[in-house]
């Protein structure tokens, strides 16, 4: 449902997994995407993922926001590539913000398709 509006972010997540080496990282989003789907309000646009080693490693089901965008992550080999060199959180707070943190992350380099 919400997986074409995560494939629009996708460039900008990656490059936002990659610095979270220096710092945690924030990605403002357009809150009209994500409200012109309707259903976010019943379900709640707030959400945690944990990816450890490539994989989910908490709870998501419940939420179709948090799961499209984990089954998006995860289904770009570019992406997938640095989620599976070491442990990172993507969270969504009320405000339409995506926080990134990075836990002990050796980032490999990611190629080019």
């Amino acid at each position: 449902m919400y997986a074409q509006i995560w494939t629009k972010y996708l460039p900008i997540i990656r490059i936002l997994l990659k610095r979270t080496k220096q710092d945690n990282q924030v990605l403002d989003l357009n809150r009209i995407d994500f409200e012109r789907m309707g259903t976010g309000r019943k379900a709640g646009y707030k959400f945690t993922i944990e990816f450890k080693n490539g994989k989910v490693a908490n709870l998501i089901s419940s939420s179709a926001l948090a799961s499209d965008l984990a089954s998006v992550m995860l289904d770009d080999a570019n992406t997938k590539l640095i989620l599976e060199g070491g442990e990172f959180t993507v969270s969504l707070n009320t405000k339409f913000q995506l926080l990134i943190k990075g836990v002990a992350a050796e980032l490999p380099a990611a190629t080019e398709e």
